[in-house]
């Protein structure tokens, strides 16, 4: 990033290609829309080559990429409510027989569902420590709040998604 600031595009273009798979995929989990996904996560990076001269290492890249996404992600959820239509199981890539495809389907239904009756900024909690593996250090600096309030917010999503999915955790 210190080299973009000074000017080399080449080195943004590594970044780009490194970081943009991490983007997409948490915009994705966040908001359940491939494009609106694809959309911000290249809004994310314009946004971080145009602040180039201003950045500082303070913390790794990818938790100043993560919190890039997350405010758009939030902001988008703020402008609008986003509209699911894809499921989690198409983003893994993998494959699997025809009754475990429904199941993994029927699963990934049910937790998409109950990630979306969380508060937005739970959600984006759990999207960042689940699916994105971040600490809580890495989640709060990328949200812009204490540590203490990420284990808040993941405490109160945990209880919320184990009562909604409480038939998947059972079996």
């Amino acid at each position: 990033m210190l080299a973009v600031g000074k000017g080399d595009l080449n080195a943004f273009e590594q970044i780009v290609l490194r970081h943009q798979k991490s983007a997409w995929y948490t915009a994705y989990r966040f908001l359940g829309d491939r494009v609106t996904a694809e959309d911000l996560a290249q809004e994310a990076f314009l946004r971080i080559l145009n602040a180039a001269k201003r950045y500082r290492p303070t913390a790794k890249f990818r938790t100043y990429l993560y919190g890039v996404v997350t405010r758009l992600c939030l902001d988008h959820v703020r402008k609008k409510e986003p509209v699911y239509v894809d499921d989690l199981s198409t983003v893994s890539g993998t494959t699997a027989t025809p009754p475990d495809a429904a199941a993994f389907r029927e699963r990934d239904d049910a937790v998409r569902n109950a990630l979306n009756t969380l508060r937005p900024n739970q959600r984006m909690a759990v999207v960042l420590r689940y699916y994105e593996g971040l600490s809580g250090r890495e989640i709060a600096a990328a949200m812009e709040v204490s540590p203490k309030a990420v284990e808040r917010l993941l405490a109160r999503a945990r209880t919320a998604l184990a009562a909604l999915l409480k038939d998947f955790l059972e079996e």
